[in-house]
């Protein structure tokens, strides 16, 4: 996205952005985290957080939680397409743009994913807030016909979102989940 001039709107921070370029996907040692298409494995992510506090020094966004919209997909459904397609796929122990971070490539690896931290809503504790960014990638692209829901956190979103589908085949469910949300 970096090197095509977009998004528009970037919600990250622009020096994770950059040193997520040059990290390598350790389990692909000729790919860089900045090439794969990230998904956290669960809403209410560490940086939805910082987002919603809107104090981090490093942040250029404040348009607020609000506007932000959750793609979600199905993680075995997902590896199947990719494996289908022989498109590379990884995840992350923890958050991908960190250099300390593993990555794994396997079925059979992701019993080493913190799920309970993944499942928290209070990471404070750093271990759990380690766990919680734990990261899903594909290579490249993901196919918009594995969004299997949008969620929202109103009605007014809901309806902008419901007005962008309108004219496309592929329409997830689009639901208000507060609970995604700080």
């Amino acid at each position: 996205m970096i090197a095509q001039d977009r998004p528009a709107a970037s919600i990250g921070m622009n020096t994770i952005k950059q040193r997520r370029l040059k990290l390598p996907v350790k389990c692909y040692q000729q790919d860089f985290v900045g090439e794969y298409i990230p998904f956290y494995f669960c809403p209410r992510s560490v940086m939805l957080y910082v987002i919603y506090c809107a104090n981090h020094p490093e942040l250029a966004y404040f348009g607020g939680q609000e506007p932000i919209i959750h793609l979600e997909a199905k993680l075995f459904e997902t590896i199947e397409w990719a494996n289908g397609v022989n498109r590379r796929w990884a995840f992350a122990l923890s958050n991908a743009g960190a250099y300390y971070t593993e990555f794994r490539n396997r079925l059979d690896q992701l019993d080493e994913v913190d799920w309970e931290a993944i499942a928290a809503r209070d990471f404070h504790d750093p271990q759990a807030k380690e766990g919680k960014q734990a990261e899903f990638l594909v290579y490249e692209f993901f196919p918009w016909h594995l969004v299997r829901r949008i969620g929202v956190q109103s009605l007014s979103i809901q309806r902008q979102v419901l007005r962008a589908l309108a004219r496309i085949t592929h329409r997830p469910v689009v639901e208000i989940l507060p609970d995604w949300y700080f």
